[in-house]
């Protein structure tokens, strides 16, 4: 006789991908400020020599509702997507986008430029650069090297 043990359903890799992200974020909070409330928008950071980049997905959010702020070492990106009056919500089938304000904060490091920072919105895409000081990128030194037997 065989014995069939059900062991629940197994996460998928998104709902893990989700958790795990989840995790992360909480863990980089400023302490007294929550870094995500609301629905979260997905962002991409990366880094070049002469400066960071934000780049956070923002579809049908209007322009004049996104605030972008830089505080005491810390970038805030806050806004709200309204949800469209147009149609009855009685006439909706499916609802899976997120509506209302949302807020992202992300520390800073000590090499940004607070004063040079700006922020551009298109087609959907929230993009702010942050510059870095200009004594905190990479310089190259040009070494002399003396050859053997010349004085």
């Amino acid at each position: 006789m065989t014995t069939i043990t059900s062991w629940g359903r197994v996460p998928t890799f998104n709902t893990l991908q989700e958790q795990m992200n989840k995790l992360f974020e909480n863990s980089f909070q400023n302490q007294g400020e929550n870094a995500i409330t609301g629905w979260a928008p997905s962002v991409d950071i990366y880094e070049t020599e002469n400066e960071l980049v934000l780049k956070a997905d923002l579809p049908g959010v209007n322009e004049k509702d996104i605030d972008v702020r830089v505080e005491n070492n810390t970038l805030t990106v806050r806004g709200e997507r309204q949800f469209e009056k147009t149609v009855k919500e009685d006439n909706y089938l499916r609802v899976e986008r997120n509506y209302g304000a949302f807020s992202r904060t992300f520390g800073l490091p000590n090499t940004v430029n607070m004063e040079a920072v700006s922020a551009e919105y298109k087609n959907g895409v929230l993009t702010v650069q942050l510059p870095k000081r200009a004594e905190s990128k990479p310089k190259q030194v040009k070494v002399n090297v003396a050859t053997a037997g010349h004085n």
